[in-house]
């Protein structure tokens, strides 16, 4: 079982970031205390009660005190047995990562980092209005070393406008040197609610041709196998038994619960999702009650899911679990998956679906011509 806990809090808003989250801090330890309540009342939400992996994801989570942070894990304990060796993951902003706030992450059992430095160019970390600096993001990561996290993920951006590819080359280059064992790396992509999705609509940004994006994949897929990494998931590099569990937990269809504003549940059958605002959540919370909304799943959802995720990895999708929820489903794609075997897109091994490297290329296109 996973758990994933939502912190919903930040320093200042990024450009590009349509999450949930505020930049109000004044509530957050009563938000603490709503969250350690919501773990304890969807206790019964999974009948496994045992954690492999916890994830604490944001907005911020790095803004968290050690007494914030003792609340929740308390409330997780209480309720959870977590295994001997979970994965406990806190994402975290570089300027968060001081010596003293390491050792207080590292106390109460993190064991994993994944940071978000995005870029390591001063200019593009302003376009994004990133509250840390350049020198900060290359800190971080020696400070987190040194304070004894082995298992580090950082986060970079691509297709950000420039002259040439020089900036990515860059930002890539000095990420391998800092020698950490996994990257996540995202295309910038303009949402309409965010300030970068305002410029963009009053012509004051431009955001960069698909060709430049794509472009800029390619050196990414180059330069990371190249240097002993592996594209376990479209978006994700890693070395060797160095995956992310909780992510990865995801794009298998595992049963997880998630707690706090925003945040997602799925247990095979039904998938909820919390409110995403933070009084309503407060006020419900504080009467007892956990505010969501709940989706039962039909078979054509759960199969639509699974292409959805499970092509995106390594381990693709396979046809016998497609086939028990809808017995013609091959029969009724058998065309399209020649053409994309022609095509050298997908590949049909040991009675799985998988994309090839070229196939990951148009993944959006061929899930979507899949999809019941």
């Amino acid at each position: 079982m996973h758990l994933y806990i939502h912190i919903p809090f930040c320093k200042q808003a990024c450009h590009y970031c349509d999450f949930h989250f505020s930049t109000n801090q004044t509530r957050k330890m009563e938000m603490v205390f709503a969250i350690a309540k919501e773990i304890s009342l969807q206790k019964n939400y999974l009948q496994n009660k045992t954690l492999d992996t916890i994830y604490l994801g944001g907005g911020t989570p790095s803004l968290l005190t050690f007494e914030e942070l003792s609340i929740i894990f308390d409330s997780i304990k209480a309720s959870f047995e977590i295994k001997t060796d979970a994965e406990i993951t806190l994402e975290a902003n570089p300027d968060d990562l001081s010596e003293a706030n390491l050792t207080v992450f590292r106390s109460v059992g993190i064991n994993r980092l994944s940071i978000g430095l995005q870029s390591f160019y001063e200019e593009h970390l302003r376009l994004m209005n990133r509250a840390h600096t350049a020198k900060e993001s290359l800190m971080a990561v020696q400070l987190a070393k040194k304070a004894g996290f082995d298992n580090l993920s950082i986060d970079l951006i691509y297709g950000i406008p420039a002259k040439n590819h020089e900036i990515w080359k860059q930002d890539l280059e000095t990420a391998i040197k800092l020698g950490v064992s996994h990257i996540s790396a995202y295309c910038l992509t303009i949402e309409p609610k965010t300030t970068l999705g305002t410029w963009t609509k009053q012509k004051k940004f431009v955001p960069a041709e698909d060709e430049f994006a794509a472009e800029q994949f390619e050196i990414l897929l180059e330069t990371l196998t190249k240097n002993g990494f592996e594209q376990y998931e479209i978006s994700n590099f890693a070395k060797k038994q160095k995956y992310s569990k909780h992510n990865t937990s995801y794009w298998l269809q595992e049963e997880y619960l998630g707690v706090g504003p925003s945040a997602h549940s799925f247990n095979l059958t039904s998938r909820q999702s919390n409110i995403s605002n933070n009084s309503k959540y407060l006020t419900l919370l504080d009467e007892g009650k956990v505010p969501f909304s709940k989706e039962i799943l039909t078979n054509e959802d759960i199969v639509n899911e699974y292409l959805l995720t499970g092509l995106r990895t390594i381990w693709g999708c396979e046809i016998d679990k497609i086939e028990k929820l809808d017995a013609t489903w091959m029969e009724k794609n058998i065309d399209s998956l020649n053409n994309f075997q022609v095509q050298n897109l997908i590949s049909i091994l040991e009675n799985k679906l998988i994309l090839t490297p070229k196939g990951r290329l148009f993944a959006d296109k061929i899930v979507s011509d899949l999809f019941i």
